[in-house]
């Protein structure tokens, strides 16, 4: 006698459906929720105040462009735009040109990146990808403290450390080699145009660090894991698998440190030697935006002087405006227009 073929189970589902996950959602928050009565009114007054505060910004924005333009109106209605050409500065002529300080500002701050952007990302490099993990929080803590530095504690360590450094060691030995180019000739001082855009490059090295570390980190692991499985090496992971993949978070991170060089005042303004002039080597002395109105604006004694000083720092925010508008090209070159490039 053949065995009868036992029939398929079958589940039949619970008529007392379990309740302890419905009494778990109903908190009290959302019973306080269900009993509000129904109104729009919480969701546009959240509206209307994020409308208000991104309005402010640019209301700010505005306002400072109206009293930069405003208080310089004397200097402008006199110079035009010949303004930001001219060569000479001399108060007792009323004869105002801001193009020494442009140029100061310029070469200065190109000084501080040329140092600054390798030493940075190589030290992020170092933190994420080759430094002991036990090392790895002092050292970035030991990097990030010399943001919190101020300006002014730089210039006096500059005056007394960096300057005979550069008059003694530096200077010379870069004008018995690199004389011949031009950049690196006539009398050493210690103070000048190079002596700020090391002190400047110090002081923005923490920034590109940081920066860079926090975008480093963000590369996906298995990238990295690709990109060994393939049979790269470590310096290629690194090349190929982070940098290349976090290049946009890079670019900004070196113009944040552009920015900090370009409106730094105190520590500039102790190395620079602060003289109105354009000179090829970088051992002259030289002038800022930023030191020059933190100079002369006490001192300045009539209304077109005055006039003149506003100017400038029309000048240095019109130079900063333009710079993050080169930076933002930059980035839009970089990943074509599409955020969903920029890690992949």
């Amino acid at each position: 006698m053949s065995a009868q073929p036992k029939p398929p189970e079958t589940f039949v589902a619970d008529p007392q459906p379990n309740t302890s996950s419905v009494a778990d959602v109903t908190s009290a928050a959302g019973a306080a929720v269900r009993s509000r009565p129904a109104s729009t009114l919480p969701d546009r007054s959240f509206r209307y105040i994020t409308v208000l505060a991104a309005l402010s910004v640019l209301a700010v924005v505005v306002l400072i462009v109206f009293e930069l333009v405003w208080h310089s109106r004397l200097a402008i209605a006199k110079f035009g735009f010949h303004f930001f050409l001219g060569t000479n500065w001399d108060p007792v002529g009323g004869d105002f040109g801001a193009f020494p300080f442009i140029y100061g500002t310029l070469v200065s701050s190109i000084i501080a990146l040329i140092l600054a952007v390798p030493l940075g990302i190589g030290v992020a490099i170092f933190i994420n990808e080759v430094c002991p993990r036990k090392l790895r929080a002092p050292l970035s803590f030991t990097v990030e403290l010399l943001a919190a530095i101020p300006s002014v504690i730089y210039g006096l360590w500059a005056i007394f450390v960096l300057v005979p450094f550069l008059r003694v060691r530096i200077d010379p030995f870069l004008k018995a080699k690199l004389g011949w180019t031009g950049l690196f000739t006539g009398p050493i001082y210690g103070i000048g145009m190079l002596a700020a855009g090391v002190i400047l490059a110090i002081m923005v090295v923490p920034f590109i660090s940081s920066i860079t570390r926090e975008v480093m980190l963000t590369v996906p692991q298995h990238q990295r894991e690709g990109v060994l499985a393939l049979g790269a090496t470590h310096w290629e992971m690194i090349r190929l698998g982070i940098l290349r993949n976090a290049r946009v978070g890079i670019v900004g991170g070196i113009m944040l440190g552009l920015g900090r060089a370009l409106g730094e005042t105190m520590a500039v303004t102790m190395v620079i030697g602060n003289r109105p002039e354009i000179a090829k080597s970088l051992f002259a002395p030289g002038y800022t935006m930023a030191s020059m109105i933190a100079n002369e604006f006490t001192e300045a004694t009539g209304n077109l002087y005055l006039s003149a000083i506003v100017e400038i720092g029309l000048a240095l925010f019109l130079l900063t405006l333009v710079v993050n508008a080169l930076a933002r090209l930059l980035v839009w070159m970089t990943t074509r227009g599409s955020p969903s490039r920029v890690y992949g």
